[in-house]
């Protein structure tokens, strides 16, 4: 396939023949999600939102300002952050008392807060959500979707008793992604990054590091455990059953909705252009008309009914009876925009009551009777998300190489491979390995135990099985 030679052509095409997003905004690293783009995020953004609610996180909205003596009072995070934000010193011609930030990531906005709302024991837990953009001067060569300067996320926050009830919250956060991902025919790896490569303030990160085409790594979500660090910096203390103060243990998540949406993109998408799991998709199925000279009028009314019928099942269903294109063109066209189903209709279908289905992920085509026609693409969106799933599934095994010293390493990146490898587990070894791979070290498997093959490939100490890789 196209993307598996040229990925970056490919991905840009499709990102803009299929009205993902336009990446031609006058300032660098900020994107337009378009319509079709726009509508495919929303929906996966309400996929998660409604789990999260399920599980007892409050929706909310914090201000995208951040003041800077806030953004100070946790060392390590503003550390990690600095170089990367966006400040804004003045309000019109005024020079402002205190400088304020656009949002990294809100930590330091939102425990000020929590600090109000928990008081004692009683009050924890407490989790909250929000959807919202997060900026960061991004030095790197900017990408769409990737790597940007404005992104939109989703990040949850909560507050607990103790630093078990809080490891408690690490479990479910991460099983609420893995939900959700596994909804999109997503694969993955869930990771535990390295103690020198967590989260700024953590006191350990675990990551969903999706595959791409290109052999580098697609960062999709995160969630971390905070201990007490940010509690202790913001004073975020409650009355326990004791009638004693005590700090607060917090966790965070991120889910980032553009690059969700590039791994849908990069791993299910082909050289047609997009293919969408039915969920998220702005149009499920497209009705495309074959006309014929002198049955046009039959033709329409049948087209009518099955519009009316496939709405009534719920259905996001489209007619397209323009007539600025020819049926072979049409079908082009909403196969680039990925509809999962292509219902064609003639005048066979319409002599017999029936409808030609073509299924968008391997465009085979089946004709059923009208009477059954919602069961039929009902069933063909379970196989549609089934096939997606195994597919990427089964590149993602694929992808994995093991090696048992550094040239095997290389050679597995090169090969755009993610590589398992022993490690000891030393900062020091991971640098001498990037320095030497031009990729880096991941971390490791967090849901399954995995045991060395042997001694780290730097040092040749005692290590355990981590996974490197080029990534973006």
């Amino acid at each position: 396939m196209e993307k598996d030679r040229n990925f970056s052509e490919w991905f840009d095409k499709v990102l803009l023949e299929a009205e993902v997003l336009d990446d031609r905004y006058t300032v660098k690293g900020f994107t337009v999600y378009r319509g079709w783009g726009y509508r495919i995020v929303r929906t996966v953004a309400h996929m998660l939102e409604e789990k999260l609610e399920e599980t007892g996180h409050e929706p909310m909205l914090f201000p995208v300002v951040i003041p800077e003596d806030a953004f100070g009072k946790e060392a390590e995070h503003i550390k990690g952050f600095e170089s990367e934000v966006f400040w804004i010193t003045k309000g019109g011609d005024t020079e402002l008392p205190r400088k304020l930030l656009l949002r990294p990531t809100s930590e330091t906005a939102i425990y000020p807060l929590f600090k109000y709302w928990i008081r004692s024991h009683a009050d924890l837990p407490l989790r909250m959500h929000q959807t919202c953009t997060v900026y960061r001067y991004e030095t790197k060569a900017t990408r769409p979707l990737f790597r940007a300067r404005e992104f939109l996320w989703n990040e949850a926050h909560t507050a607990h008793a103790t630093f078990e009830e809080a490891e408690q919250q690490v479990r479910e956060g991460e099983e609420i992604y893995d939900q959700v991902f596994k909804r999109l025919g997503l694969s993955y790896l869930i990771l535990k990054r390295p103690d020198f490569d967590k989260f700024h303030g953590a006191i350990y990160s675990i990551a969903f590091d999706a595959w791409n085409p290109d052999g580098k790594i697609n960062q999709i979500g995160t969630v971390h455990h905070l201990g007490d660090n940010f509690s202790k910096a913001f004073e975020l203390t409650y009355e326990d059953e004791s009638g004693n103060q005590a700090f607060a243990y917090t966790t965070c998540y991120g889910f980032g909705m553009g690059r969700v949406l590039a791994a849908i993109v990069a791993q299910h998408g082909d050289d047609h252009g997009l293919i969408l799991p039915p969920e998220i998709a702005p149009t499920q199925v497209v009705i495309v008309p074959i006309p014929l000279s002198g049955f046009e009028e039959k033709l329409r009314d049948y087209c009518a009914e099955v519009l009316k019928v496939l709405k009534e099942a719920g259905l996001r269903v489209f007619l397209d009876d323009g007539e600025k294109m020819r049926p072979g063109e049409k079908f082009y066209h909403w196969e680039m925009f990925g509809v999962p189903v292509r219902v064609e209709v003639g005048r066979i279908e319409v002599e017999e009551r029936s409808v030609t289905l073509v299924r968008r992920d391997t465009l085979e085509r089946s004709r059923v009777s009208f009477d059954v026609a919602i069961a039929h693409v009902q069933k063909l969106f379970s196989e549609i998300l089934e096939s997606l799933r195994r597919r990427s599934s089964r590149v993602l095994e694929e992808s994995i190489k093991e090696a048992k010293d550094l040239e095997d390493l290389k050679k597995g990146l090169e090969e755009r491979r993610i590589v398992r490898v022993d490690w000891c587990g030393e900062e020091a070894c991971a640098l001498e390995m990037k320095e030497e791979i031009g990729g880096e070290i991941r971390g490791y498997r967090y849901d399954v135990e995995e045991k060395p093959m042997g001694r780290c490939i730097i040092c040749g100490g005692t290590a355990t099985i981590v996974y490197a890789s080029r990534t973006y």
